[in-house]
Formats: C-alpha cells, sequence, structure tokens
C-alpha cells in the first residue's frame, strides 16, 4: 500500500512530459488583473492594419495576367483534347481494317505516288510524312496572315488593274474562218526590201514586236515588220486543236495576205522561238532565214543528253519546274494558278509572273518606267479575251511532243534507197539524194547572264544545230538585249540584213516598177556607157 502510495500521481506525469514554465499551479482560480479590458475597436483597428500589410506584401493580379494564365490553361486544354483525338483516330480510322482506309487507302497511295516528285524539294534529313503537314500549316498561317493585313498596308504601293482598250487591230480571215489579227510597222509592203514575221512569246501580243524599236531604222534597213496575235490572244479567234504545225501555216497564210509574195524571215523570242522553230520545219520553202533570240526548248525532250537535262532543271525555280510538270502532266490545274496570277485583273511583277529570275541588267530595264508602261499595256491586249485556254495550250505545246526535233532543222543529205536498184543506183550517181533540213542562215542570240533560259538549253541547240550561228552576249539578260535597245536593234539588222540600203525605190520604165534586180542591171549598164 505504501509502495502504491509512493507512486507519482497523474498530475506529476503529465507535468513531466512538457517543459516547466514556472507557474505554479495550486489550484485556486486563476485571475489576470495585468491585462487590459477588452476593446472591440481597437481590435477591428488592428485587424484592417494587419490585412494592409498583407495587401502591401502581394500586389494584387492584374487583368493581363488572368488573361494571360486563361489562354495558357485554355491552350493545354485544346492540346490534350487534340492529343485526345489522335490516339482515337489512331486506334479506330487509321487502322488497316477500318472502313475509311479500305475505301480510300488505294487512291490516296496513287496521288501519293504522282505527287512523290515534291519529295525532292525537301532536305535529304527530313521525313517527308512529318515535312509536308508542317509545311502546308505554315503555308496556310503565312496565306491567311498577308489575306488579314494586305488590306492595312498603308505603304505598299497601289496595284494597278488591268485595262480594257478598244478594239485597233487589223484582221485577216484565214482559210479556215478565223481571224488573225496583227500589226505592221516600217516601209509599206511595196517598198520593203525585206519582210519580217514575229509571233509573240508567252503572255505577250501583237504589241511587242521588237519591242521600242524606231521606225526610222526599220526604214534604213528596208524592213516591214509584221507581229501578231495567236490564237486566242489579243483580237485573234481562238483555235480549236492548234499546235505547232497549224501555228507555222497561220504565220504562212497571214504572209501572203498581207502582200508579201516572196521569202521572208521570221524573229521568234523566248516562247516565240517555238513558233519561228515550226515555220523553219513546217513551210521551209517561203523562209529567207530566222533570227532567235533567248530561245525556249522542250525541257522533256528526249535527245537531250544527262547533263544538259541536268542544267536546264537544275536552275528553273521551282515554280517554273512545277508549271512545267502541271502542263505535261495536270494541264487543267494551270488554270487555279493564272486565274490568280496575271488573269486576276491586276497587274504585277513581271518575274513572278513569267516565274523567272531577273540578272543585274534585267532588273535595271524592269524598274524604269518606260518597260513598266509597255509590260502593262502589252499584258492587257495579250488578256484582253480572259480565258484561260490560249495559254495553257501554249504552256502544253512546249512540253509536249513538237513532231520534229531540232536535229531534223540541220542541213544533211537525205537518200532515198527503198529497194535493191535504188541502192545500186545509188552507188554511181547521187541523183536520188537531196538536201534535208533548213538552208537557210539562223542567227541566235543569247545573254549570258540570262536567268530565264537555262545554259543547259543553249547546249542542246548548239548541240544538234552546229550550222546555226550563236551570238552569246557577255552580261546580258532575258530582256536586255531585246527591249529598248537601239544599239542592239541594229546589230540584229546589221547581221541578218547586211549594211543598210533603204527601202525600195519604184523607178520606173514603160509604166513598169524595176525589181532589185533589174535595177542592178541597169546600174552597171550605165557604169560601162559612161566608160
Amino acid at each position: 500500500m505504501a509502495e502504491v502510495r509512493g507512486a507519482n500521481t497523474w498530475r506529476e506525469e503529465l507535468a513531466s512530459l512538457v517543459e516547466d514554465t514556472g507557474i505554479l499551479y495550486t489550484g485556486e482560480a486563476a485571475t489576470f488583473s495585468s491585462l487590459p479590458p477588452f476593446n472591440p475597436e481597437k481590435s477591428t483597428a488592428m485587424a484592417a492594419a494587419v490585412s494592409e500589410t498583407d495587401h502591401e506584401t502581394e500586389p494584387p493580379e492584374t487583368l493581363k495576367e488572368q488573361v494571360t494564365e486563361f489562354l495558357k490553361s485554355w491552350c493545354e486544354m485544346v492540346l490534350e483534347l487534340g492529343r485526345g483525338c489522335r490516339d482515337i483516330l489512331q486506334q479506330t480510322v487509321v487502322t488497316e481494317d477500318s472502313f475509311v482506309v479500305q475505301k480510300l487507302g488505294g487512291p490516296v497511295a496513287r496521288v501519293s505516288s504522282r505527287l512523290r516528285f515534291l519529295n525532292e524539294f525537301l532536305p535529304e534529313d527530313r521525313d517527308p510524312v512529318h515535312a509536308w503537314p508542317v509545311i502546308f500549316f505554315v503555308f496556310i498561317l503565312a496565306f491567311s496572315a498577308l489575306n488579314l493585313n494586305g488590306g492595312h498596308d498603308g505603304l505598299a504601293p497601289a496595284v494597278k488593274k488591268v485595262l480594257v482598250h478598244p478594239p485597233s487591230a487589223s484582221r485577216i480571215q484565214l482559210p479556215d474562218g478565223r481571224h488573225l489579227a496583227y500589226r505592221e510597222i516600217g516601209v509599206p509592203a511595196d517598198k520593203a526590201r525585206f519582210s519580217l514575221m514575229a509571233p509573240h512569246s508567252f503572255l505577250s501580243s501583237r504589241l511587242a514586236g521588237i519591242p521600242g524599236v524606231k521606225i526610222p531604222l526599220l526604214e534604213e534597213f528596208g524592213v516591214r515588220l509584221v507581229s501578231y496575235d495567236l490564237p486566242g490572244f489579243g483580237e485573234s479567234d481562238p483555235h480549236p486543236s492548234r499546235n505547232l504545225n497549224s501555228s507555222a501555216f497561220d504565220m504562212l497564210h497571214l504572209a501572203d495576205a498581207v502582200g508579201v509574195d516572196d521569202k521572208f524571215w521570221v524573229l521568234g523570242y523566248s516562247g516565240g522561238s517555238i513558233h519561228a522553230w515550226a515555220a523553219l520545219r513546217y513551210v521551209p520553202h517561203r523562209i529567207a532565214g530566222a533570227a532567235v533570240v533567248a530561245p525556249m526548248i522542250n525541257p522533256y525532250e528526249p535527245s537531250m543528253t544527262k547533263e544538259e537535262m541536268r542544267s536546264i532543271w537544275g536552275e528553273s525555280l521551282p515554280r517554273r519546274k512545277l508549271m512545267y510538270y502541271l502542263a505535261r502532266r495536270l494541264p487543267k490545274l494551270l488554270s487555279f494558278f493564272y486565274r490568280r496570277s496575271f488573269l486576276s485583273g491586276k497587274h504585277g511583277r513581271i518575274e513572278k509572273l513569267m516565274s523567272v529570275s531577273l540578272g543585274r541588267r534585267d532588273e535595271i530595264l524592269t524598274e524604269g518606267a518606260t518597260f513598266e508602261d509597255f509590260w502593262h499595256r502589252d499584258v492587257e491586249e495579250s488578256v484582253r479575251q480572259g480565258n484561260t485556254k490560249p495559254f495553257i495550250e501554249e504552256a502544253i505545246l512546249q512540253v509536249s511532243n513538237w513532231g520534229f526535233s531540232l536535229a531534223d532543222l540541220q542541213v544533211q543529205r537525205k537518200c532515198y534507197r527503198n529497194g535493191i536498184f535504188p541502192w545500186l543506183k545509188s552507188l554511181y550517181s547521187l541523183a536520188e539524194c537531196e538536201l534535208a533540213g533548213f538552208l537557210g542562215p539562223i542567227h541566235i542570240w543569247q545573254g549570258m547572264d540570262d536567268q530565264a533560259v537555262p545554259q543547259g538549253m543553249i547546249d542542246h541547240i548548239s548541240r544538234v544545230l552546229p550550222g546555226a550561228t550563236m551570238h552569246k552576249l557577255p552580261n546580258e539578260g532575258h530582256f536586255s538585249f531585246f527591249f529598248f535597245c537601239d544599239e542592239c536593234h541594229r546589230q540584229i539588222f546589221s547581221t541578218l540584213f547586211g549594211s543598210p540600203q533603204g527601202p525600195l525605190e519604184q523607178a520606173t520604165n514603160g509604166g513598169e516598177i524595176l525589181s532589185e534586180g533589174d535595177m542592178e542591171e541597169q546600174s552597171l549598164a550605165t557604169d560601162s556607157t559612161n566608160k
């Protein structure tokens, strides 16, 4: 019992667990006489002071921060939603046994195989499956930004609209009933020493001819320049199914209609050169000679070497290569691009509309007001009819089978040896052989700084037409030699026609007009009499 009493009580056990504060509990009621009486107003003031101190240490959140946090949260939710949708599509739609894959898998695979050539434009270390979605997404964003900001850019120059002019061309009626519009400058038909027919290039018209050529220069050389609108361009009627053969005979019928009775010269510039080549091939008996400036050929010509092909496709702009491909494989899609460029009703830079690069001299030339006025007027006449068909036809003509190759124009001896008797006869006589190809002179002018005509095209022409005279022009571009260059025009005429002799004189003898040969004989007879 004594041991039990000697044990600590519960109060002592509890006191041993806490720190000794020095206050002894005696069991009496505790009094707090030293504390002041409670004051409610003073307590409220102290709480307000504490609240103001908290607000000073933690500034309030601005509206911008609230919006930013909301957008972050919203983007995170959209991202998670997109990931969920992607997982659902991968697990249900993109599987091999899904209805969508079974129905669309084959057509999508065929389209992908036809568009596989576009992968050549990607870097080698990029996977097309990941690269093309990013490219299309960025393209859509850029296109949207341009559309939104295009109308608010006050610093951009005003875009000129394409104007419609009243008809002004002379026209002839062709044997098939179509009408062909043409323009004639220089000396009159009865005084012309030389007649020069000039088909225009792509996105051009009869107004081009030789851009900026002076009338006194034409008269000095006695030249009659006849330029005309290709079918469907300008004021010429469209052709239901034109090709290079029909193009050559249109030129021939025009020459006959305007009074060119003898042979005439043909001038082809850039895309118009394909019509000059066609004239040399299909109506060579009426062609005296040809002048070709910055010539174009078929980029798919099968006789080209690998080096020439590599040069042509390596130097062309991506958009240019795309136009070539569409013209050859999907020509109907060209209408989409044409409607948004030169047929949009607005003028644009020539290098953008033609998908070409410009050299230094070309840039200086095209920035001038003279060139801009001429270019705008020429384009307005070219797109007068507002139809994409003639432009698509012109693009197809360049990249399709011409029906001949440039090698066919080279002069060569052709012998007919069908059968054993003609062959035996040819061993002893050359009567069965004749010269084939174009027998007249061919002069080609090409600028060495031409960014529109790849060097591979010039190499191919030089190789298959060794008889043609190639004039290489250092530092000249695609436009600088042919447009508004008096010395260049004089150089072309001097090369083709020799020394200037002026127009023919209408010397009469008994009421008859003497020809050029008769006048030379009369002059020689007079000189001998005087001696």
